[in-house]
């Protein structure tokens, strides 16, 4: 390898520049942010052997068409770093629940005592892991689809996709190349590596491909015709009764789904039943994720800043069985709003409306026949404690949930820092 064109100085890119450095590889860094002549760079583009780009950045990009059409090797971080790893890889997608499933396959094997790490869409560079020689026996690796397009090599011993729903239309001409991008993580493995596969979902079934190779392990919450499934309020793999359900500290119909791959993974890994009941019915959700952080009166509020897609928001809804109070919008991703419309109609009491989608919200929401003096469109989340004083009467009995259905990217930074913000207000009211 002569020379690489890193492209894009996140964490992604500043974790390759690191690897790149201790393997001795020349390398340039560039960055859209940091400004470079575009210009230069594709007329010099026959220098490099190898583009690693950033996932943000597109394979619909100048640079990197125009590296493609000159037959230049465009990889991501992830692809690159896999080349350099010595560990086994357990790689998660899927389009809600990674993070929360990543964080708790990675402390129930450092419970168990196993030499765990983790990294990838999480927040950590895989290459910067290995660069500092942190690498351990077991990486736990949360990939984005757009981690996975450019897979070529990349192979995890265990590999799964939680659910597979629409997202990232902005960036996909269509739902199947996103779900696409998803099964990359399946094409590379062999015999001797682990599919777990989500028996419910349908376009999961549908898009695994027969000829991929490695052993299949299916959970189901609905049929028992799979290896790890629920039945009667207890979670069971085979004929042998793992945990009672009621007893987790993950709540809510979405983490059950979560906790049957947490499960799948210690079952193949060889974790004792009772390190995995101990860990699974003591540790707790992550923040910013259907987070109950803040009582006032018989008022809870609920920070779900993490449902950053139509599902997230609809599972979020119907984990009440009350009608709730929604805060909800963010950055129009132009995914099809039909069912989250229907879904706040049946279980939303007062709606309030930030962000890029509120308008689109609000039209359709009075379509169907919203009362308009329970719709609020206050467009920026700082007017959100001043309206809910207003609106709401804390003494009464309500739920208040923060569950935008759409990424962060219109107004914060991230959606943890959308999250934080939320609570930092709702607290100072």
């Amino acid at each position: 390898m002569n020379k690489i064109l890193i492209y894009g100085a996140g964490v992604s890119g500043r974790g390759a520049e690191l690897l790149a450095k201790k393997e001795k590889i020349d390398y340039l860094l560039i960055d859209d942010k940091k400004g470079f002549d575009s210009k230069k760079i594709i007329d010099e583009l026959e220098k490099y052997d190898l583009l690693i780009k950033s996932p943000g950045i597109s394979f619909e990009n100048k640079i990197v068409k125009k590296a493609k059409e000159k037959n230049i090797d465009i990889i991501d971080e992830i692809e690159f770093a896999f080349g350099f790893s010595k560990s086994k890889i357990i790689a998660i997608t899927g389009t809600n629940g990674k993070t929360t499933t990543t964080t708790k396959i990675k402390e129930l094997l450092e419970f168990s005592g196993y030499d765990v790490s983790y990294a990838g869409n999480i927040g950590n560079s895989f290459a910067e892991l290995i660069a500092e020689e942190k690498e351990t026996e077991y990486v736990v690796l949360e990939l984005s689809s757009y981690q996975l397009e450019g897979i070529k090599k990349f192979k995890p011993y265990i590999a799964m996709i939680i659910n597979l729903t629409p997202d990232h239309l902005n960036r996909y001409e269509n739902l199947n190349e996103y779900y696409k991008s998803k099964i990359n993580i399946f094409k590379n493995q062999s015999k001797e590596d682990y599919a777990i596969i989500n028996a419910d979902d349908k376009e999961m079934m549908k898009l695994y491909d027969k000829n991929f190779k490695a052993k299949k392990i299916k959970i189901s919450k609905e049929n028992r015709d799979v290896d790890t499934y629920v039945e009667n309020g207890k979670i069971y793999i085979g004929e042998e009764e793992i945990l009672e359900t009621k007893k987790l500290g993950l709540k809510g119909i979405h983490n059950l789904e979560n906790v049957l791959f947490i499960v799948s993974v210690a079952n193949i890994l060889g974790v004792k039943k009772n390190k995995i009941k101990q860990f699974l019915y003591n540790t707790k959700g992550l923040e910013h994720r259907m987070e109950s952080f803040y009582k006032i009166g018989r008022t809870v509020f609920i920070n779900d800043s993490k449902g950053t897609n139509v599902d997230a928001t609809i599972k979020a809804l119907n984990s009440y069985e009350e009608k709730v109070v929604l805060i909800t919008g963010g950055k129009d991703k132009k995914l099809d709003l039909e069912e989250l419309l229907e879904t706040i109609m049946r279980k939303s009491k007062k709606v309030f409306l930030i962000g890029e989608t509120s308008d689109k919200i609000e039209e359709g929401l009075i379509k169907k026949g919203y009362k308009k003096n329970n719709l609020y469109n206050i467009k920026k989340i700082d007017r959100i404690g001043e309206k809910l004083i207003e609106k709401i009467d804390f003494g009464k009995e309500n739920v208040i949930l923060f569950s935008p259905a759409a990424s962060s990217f219109d107004q914060f930074e991230s959606f943890q820092k959308r999250g934080e913000i939320f609570k930092k207000l709702i607290k100072e009211i």
